[in-house]
């Protein structure tokens, strides 16, 4: 570490201007928090606020908004987090964005349900601010007249904020998905559809009909890259359900891929299921095959998982003398509850014996005390 007067000085005069930049963002938070705007509602009203992180050299932008509706019932609030590309934010320059010394700004955010008017202030590529609202009346009647139903300005504001719009439904109607409402867009919009992952599926060979069946897949974590790696590893052709299956019980491509390193072949997906619900993972294959057990059959891993028989067990055995003991045996032992802690007590009395009588030592009621 240098100890020169001048590095701690400069050294110094980062972390004081790290520390105020941090500070200075969080007041921003609490600064902007004055902006209401009021809906159709007289009694309602939200607070909105806005945040955002800008690389020196990042096509996409990270934006988070936090949102806060106050009514005579209470409140509720939200953050909604989204990278953008940055060229989407008008008003705003890259240049604006990552002053050194600071700059106040006001940007827009044009979606078809709405647009975002932003202001606040921008400092090395960190900003904060508040945000106002402006619901599409244009957009609003178009959904009606298609007869999907009149939003409300909470559904445009949701709408808005997940980029749910005409393409989207367009592209939905183009799959010959099955008749949905205005309801059933904003709940994909907030559980994460959009219209990549339309495309996506679509181009992966999914016909899926149901908008209930896509909201499904992108809860259980149904990526489209999940897809595709599981296809780069031969698992082409699967259904809905399967892969929802798959991606609940932990089956991901980096735990198949894994165990095809190791030197296992190709199994199905349902016996990868069946492997991982029991337990079987490659650092219990690995802590196998440092104690002499290498590439043991699947079946045989789950068995011993399913006994109890685990690497610290067996190198208990091995440290006591029993080294490279047959499969069954080990279960047969674990099973009857002969631990390494036992062994050591018999041996301490003088029964100096084989694995066996020890197993016939403790079914018949010797106990280590």
């Amino acid at each position: 570490m240098p100890t020169n007067p001048a590095f701690r000085l400069l050294l110094n005069d980062y972390r004081v201007k790290l520390v105020a930049a941090v500070a200075i963002l969080s007041v921003l938070w609490a600064c902007y928090r004055g902006s209401q705007v009021s809906y159709s509602n007289p009694q309602e009203s939200t607070v909105n606020q806005w945040l955002i992180e800008v690389g020196t050299r990042d096509a996409e932008i990270q934006l988070t908004m936090r949102y806060r509706r106050e009514n005579d019932r209470g409140f509720g609030s939200s953050n909604t987090g989204f990278r953008i590309p940055f060229e989407q934010l008008a008003g705003l320059s890259r240049e604006q964005a990552m002053s050194a010394t600071g700059n106040v700004v006001q940007f827009q955010l044009k979606r078809d349900a709405g647009t975002f008017n932003f202001e606040g202030w921008f400092k090395a590529g960190n900003g904060a601010g508040h945000f106002t609202f402006t619901p599409s009346s244009s957009f609003s009647s178009e959904l009606n007249r298609q007869g999907l139903g009149k939003p409300t300005d909470k559904q445009l504001l949701s709408l808005a904020m997940h980029d749910v719009g005409f393409a989207l439904i367009s592209e939905l109607r183009s799959q010959g998905f099955e008749p949905f409402k205005l309801e059933q867009l904003v709940t994909m919009g907030e559980h994460g559809v959009r219209l990549d992952y339309v495309q996506g599926l679509k181009a992966l060979g999914y016909s899926l009909k149901s908008t209930d069946e896509l909201v499904r897949m992108r809860d259980h974590g149904v990526t489209l890259n999940f897809i595709r790696e599981l296809g780069s590893l031969g698992y082409t052709g699967l259904t809905a359900e399967e892969l929802v299956r798959t991606r609940d019980h932990g089956v991901t491509p980096a735990f198949i891929n894994e165990f095809l390193v190791a030197g296992y072949d190709k199994v199905t997906l349902d016996q990868w299921v069946t492997l991982r619900d029991h337990g079987v993972t490659a650092r219990f294959v690995d802590e196998l095959k440092t104690l002499g057990y290498a590439r043991l059959p699947l079946d045989d891993l789950r068995q011993m998982r399913d006994h109890g028989v685990t690497g610290s067990f067996i190198q208990e055995l091995k440290e006591l003398g029993f080294d490279r003991i047959p499969i069954d045996q080990l279960i047969r032992v674990r099973d009857h509850g002969v631990t390494g802690s036992y062994i050591r007590k018999m041996k301490e009395r003088g029964y100096d014996v084989s694995l066996d009588e020890y197993v016939r030592l403790r079914d018949s009621g010797t106990k280590e005390e």
